[in-house]
């Protein structure tokens, strides 16, 4: 129903930047609000940024100050530009966008995920 397609992901010096790019495509008329989560190894996914449609936006303390979450192109891209990096930003990180859709009379809520994109921060 929805497809996300993630770019940006690379290897950065610390203190350095990088812009990773989703772009969203099917049915997203049904999407609510676009995040980016993040995963390494021996942790659980964690939800780093979130943007509703009407604005609401929302980030986890330890990039609050560094990263900005962004819509554009009729809220079918979501990006996040990813500044000071910090070597333990270093992570696989997933655009998620989060829909509804209606199925006869139920509403149906999904998730959906892209492939994920590596950074790693390292000098």
């Amino acid at each position: 129903q929805v497809q996300l397609v993630e770019t940006g992901g690379g290897k950065v010096q610390p203190g350095g930047s990088l812009r990773l790019s989703c772009a969203a495509s099917g049915s997203v008329d049904g999407i609510y609000a676009m995040a980016w989560y993040r995963q390494t190894p021996g942790k659980e996914r964690e939800l780093i940024a979130r943007k509703t449609n009407s604005g609401i936006t929302n980030y986890t303390d330890s990039v609050k100050d560094r990263f900005i979450i962004s819509r554009d192109n009729a809220r079918n891209t979501v990006s996040l530009q990813m500044n000071d990096l910090k070597p333990e930003d270093t992570a696989v990180y997933y655009c998620n966008a989060e829909a509804v859709r209606v199925v006869e009379t139920r509403v149906e809520r999904d998730l959906h995920w892209g492939q994920g994109t590596r950074v790693i921060v390292s000098a």
